[in-house]
């Protein structure tokens, strides 16, 4: 009776269940380890938001780009605004849409220049055109903003693009501007948060990101079960075979365990006599 478990048939189901149940479990564990990686970049950024600024150079220098484990910590810098050399930066979203980045250095009072992400404004009304930028304001001026690294074409997926309007950039490459300014840059960038004194108008202060978990969790926990169904499919399907092969071997055969015909009521007897 279990050799109809072992037909061409079910040998090839018996392959298929050996091949595809290890490799649900395992999925569903790269799903959950990826759960892991965003649940502690996430722990890590809500760590560095809420973090006490400490002064800019302590977390960068001049040639140094900032370590991605300091990314989102609070920074703070002295100085003044050079509004001469400011820049947008063009594609980025803002609370009414798509505009710019209003990025402006800043030359603190020990030498080196920050640049400082002052917020969003709305794209101009053509391309080619400049937006309304709110002027900084002038002298001395205290800036507390989430430190960033140096944006690159790898970690944005942004390409510069020639021929765009004079002091307009579509990456923060902080190197490429930093060669194009007369004194030395910190590596990175910070985006504002606080300003003293303030400024009114001012750009819209860029928004502190949300943390994104994902789908990740969701998928490794679709993925055992697909484990549980595949065996519980398997274990149907055998038990089932099983069921068919011994009705098989249950019912009656042909031949001599056939049953004969009665004999017909109105048929004669037959009397031997003897002479």
């Amino acid at each position: 009776m279990f050799r109809v478990l072992f037909s061409s048939r079910m040998l090839a189901f018996h392959a298929l269940v050996l091949l595809i149940v290890p490799s649900f479990i395992w999925l569903g564990f790269w799903q959950l380890s990826r759960w892991e990686d965003r649940q502690a970049a996430a722990n890590l950024q809500e760590a560095n938001i809420e973090a006490a600024p400490v002064p800019v150079d302590r977390l960068t220098g001049v040639g140094r780009d900032v370590d991605r484990a300091d990314r989102w910590k609070s920074v703070e810098a002295t100085g003044h605004y050079d509004a001469d050399h400011e820049l947008v930066v063009r594609n980025r979203d803002g609370s009414r849409g798509v505009g710019m980045y209003v990025l402006t250095p800043l030359v603190t009072d020990d030498g080196p220049a920050l640049l400082v992400n002052r917020g969003w404004v709305p794209n101009p009304d053509t391309a080619t055109a400049q937006p309304d930028v709110p002027p900084p304001p002038t002298g001395e001026v205290t800036v507390t903003g989430r430190i960033q690294f140096g944006e690159t074409p790898e970690n944005t997926g942004i390409r510069e693009r020639d021929g765009l309007p004079d002091g307009q950039i579509m990456i923060i490459d902080v190197d490429a501007i930093a060669a194009d300014l007369p004194y030395p840059v910190y590596g990175g960038f910070a985006e504002l948060t606080a300003q003293d004194p303030p400024s009114d108008p001012a750009p819209e202060r860029v928004a502190a990101p949300e943390t994104n978990m994902g789908m990740n969790l969701s998928y490794a926990v679709q993925w055992w079960v697909f484990t549980v169904i595949a065996v519980i499919g398997w274990i149907i399907l055998m038990r089932r075979e099983l069921r068919d092969a011994r009705t098989e071997e249950a019912e009656p055969k042909g031949g001599a365990s056939a049953v004969l015909p009665e004999r017909p009521a109105d048929a004669p007897e037959r009397a031997e006599t003897r002479t």
